[in-house]
């Protein structure tokens, strides 16, 4: 049993899909923008439910489609938690899995083309098969000069990680040049050009001397595949760069961010996400996994926190900043007011949780944390 393979010739880019025979339930990895109506053909023509849509990591020669197929396939996104994929919906570590009917793709952290850059087995009765992204491609490996790349990072991910798979799994790669399509652990340990029988400071050398142009999509691809390929604005930065308060609220807190940039700065550290909203709505509509909560108005009555200047000092112990987030983005904006007056750096998260209502008065449908594919989990 073998995956899909599909093929962007713009990019020289591998798509694969693996699906349960039994279940139809299918995972795409690496998908592509402008592949996206064949990628969707392909999975009616197979009969197959795609559940997981990943990355092996945030590409700079393409746009991702994750987020489309997302709306439009309804699948889950899953990314390397160290690319700053924040739009991913499951932020992968190394040894998670990810579940396709009574199927498994297990992940390997793999950096030295990004930091963050990952690869996937895939055991099946007939044999083991790796996707390796870029890290590992066939007759050589990725660049490692842009993107938090290590030459170092690579050849560990590549000798230490990859060459210890058995001989006979199959690598699937993200890319091929030549028109080959897949190789085995064997044969690269064996014969590939840059890391074969190389030490590690021979592989530095030749990485070092590779002097490759920079791609020509990197600043239009990064930022996009930074949100799964969601693009609002002509090149897809805007959703990850805060904004200032702007009307009534000019100058009374440091601004407004995505829910996307928001999580973003959790994952990296760089800011504590904190929910204001009420105990209750936490436990019946929902949390964000770590965020922290400091409720800005508790039942009975409304009343305001008498606790809130506290656990908003606690909570920016360190000089971190504070993301804020309640329902629809009201209570959230008071709450990084106040902590501003307390001298913290704060931040409103824009949509709040559920979203602003639609048509019918329902929230959940139209933007907000939820909407968005951001982690959130239900007692």
């Amino acid at each position: 049993m073998n995956p899909i393979q599909l093929f962007d010739p713009a990019s020289s880019t591998y798509t694969y899909v693996l699906f349960d025979q039994a279940t139809r339930d299918a995972i795409i990895i690496d998908p592509v923008d402008e592949q996206l109506e064949r990628d969707l053909a392909m999975l009616r023509e197979y009969g197959l439910k795609l559940v997981w849509a990943v990355e092996t990591h945030a590409h700079a020669d393409h746009i991702t489609s994750a987020g489309k197929l997302a709306e439009l396939a309804g699948a889950k996104t899953a990314a390397p938690v160290g690319c700053g994929i924040g739009t991913a919906g499951v932020q992968l570590q190394h040894g998670d899995t990810l579940r396709f009917g009574d199927q498994t793709l297990s992940a390997l952290h793999t950096p030295g083309h990004t930091a963050g850059s990952m690869s996937f087995v895939w055991q099946t009765p007939e044999g083991g098969h790796v996707f390796t992204g870029d890290t590992l491609l066939i007759n050589g490996c990725g660049r490692t000069d842009f993107q938090s790349g290590s030459a170092h990072d690579l050849y560990q991910s590549l000798t230490a990680v990859l060459f210890a798979l058995p001989d006979a799994t199959t690598v699937w790669p993200g890319h091929d040049y030549q028109g080959r399509t897949h190789s085995t652990i064997g044969q690269e340990k064996a014969s590939n050009a840059r890391v074969a029988g190389k030490t590690e400071a021979e592989f530095v050398a030749i990485m070092d001397a590779l002097g490759l142009p920079k791609p020509r999509r990197i600043d239009e691809a990064v930022p996009a595949n930074l949100t799964s390929g969601i693009r609002h604005d002509a090149d897809g930065a805007l959703l990850m760069q805060p904004r200032p308060a702007s009307g009534a609220h000019a100058g009374s807190y440091a601004g407004d961010v995505s829910p996307q940039l928001a999580w973003q700065w959790k994952q990296s550290g760089e800011a504590v996400l904190v929910d204001v909203r009420t105990d209750a709505e936490r436990e019946w509509v929902g949390f964000v996994p770590g965020a922290v909560p400091v409720a800005w108005k508790q039942w009975p009555g409304m009343a305001l926190n008498p606790q809130f200047d506290d656990a908003a000092r606690q909570a920016a112990a360190g000089g971190k900043k504070l993301v804020l987030l309640c329902r629809s983005g009201v209570r959230s904006i008071a709450a990084a007011k106040r902590a501003t007056e307390l001298g913290l750096e704060a931040y409103n998260i824009l949509e709040g949780f559920e979203g602003d209502p639609d048509a019918s008065a329902q929230r959940g449908h139209k933007g907000g944390w939820r909407h968005h594919g951001l982690p959130w989990r239900q007692n």
